[in-house]
């Protein structure tokens, strides 16, 4: 079996392969790049660039998403090499065997150490509402924003950005479910990022887990830079 483990930087594709083996990718994703194109067909996501990589590789094999994270947000998102790996991965999402914890710094201090924000969340497409479950710890709390670990227990979209905004508690820098001039804090885009993800080779069965560490960005914010 093919193993590969990267430990540089972000390389000029502007991703960095965490882990790679014949059946599946760890990628750490960098804020601003998209998964996969939304309709309006946008060129260079990750899912394009590693493919193109790949490719120059001359690995017979597409690469598809387990899972995504939205655009502002950095961090580790699982590939599957082929279809069959897809749905083998996929299928330990929609059996809750797939754990994803984040990084998130949020507006204001957060008075509960650890709590579970269990509140529906709209869907938009569904026309109902889903439940959703996120529990939170916190890390540290400074003087205008707390900083906190974020394990989504389900997997609705923005799920993490809408829980906190309804608790009153936006993540800095967002910039949908709360207003930015309403706080004082700035930040370019939404400080959230998948530090660790948990799950089973879709091969061997073997529990993996993977980190990677907060972004430039986000470290200098607690650096006060």
């Amino acid at each position: 079996m093919l193993l590969l483990c990267y430990n540089t930087t972000m390389s000029a594709r502007r991703y960095r392969i965490v882990y790679e083996d014949d059946a599946i990718i760890v990628v750490d994703k960098p804020s601003g790049m998209l998964v996969i194109p939304t309709p309006k067909g946008e060129t260079n996501t990750l899912t394009d660039l590693l493919n193109r990589g790949l490719d120059d590789r001359g690995v017979g094999v597409n690469a598809y998403p387990c899972h995504r994270i939205d655009r502002e947000t950095s961090g580790l998102v699982i590939y599957a090499k082929g279809k069959a790996m897809q749905r083998k991965v996929m299928d330990q999402f929609h059996e809750k065997r797939v754990s994803k914890h984040y990084v998130a710094f949020v507006h204001g201090r957060v008075k509960k150490d650890f709590d579970t924000i269990s509140k529906s969340i709209y869907n938009k497409s569904k026309h109902k509402h889903d439940s959703a479950v996120t529990k939170y710890r916190v890390s540290e709390r400074r003087k205008d924003f707390t900083v906190l670990e974020a394990e989504p227990v389900t997997g609705r979209t923005n799920q993490i950005r809408i829980h906190f905004a309804m608790i009153g508690h936006p993540l800095v820098g967002e910039s949908v479910y709360a207003f930015r001039r309403d706080f004082a804090l700035r930040f370019r885009r939404t400080a959230l990022h998948a530090r660790r993800v948990e799950f089973g080779h879709p091969v061997t069965g073997k529990r993996l887990v993977f980190t990677a560490p907060i972004p430039d960005d986000m470290d200098g914010m607690l650096k006060g830079e």
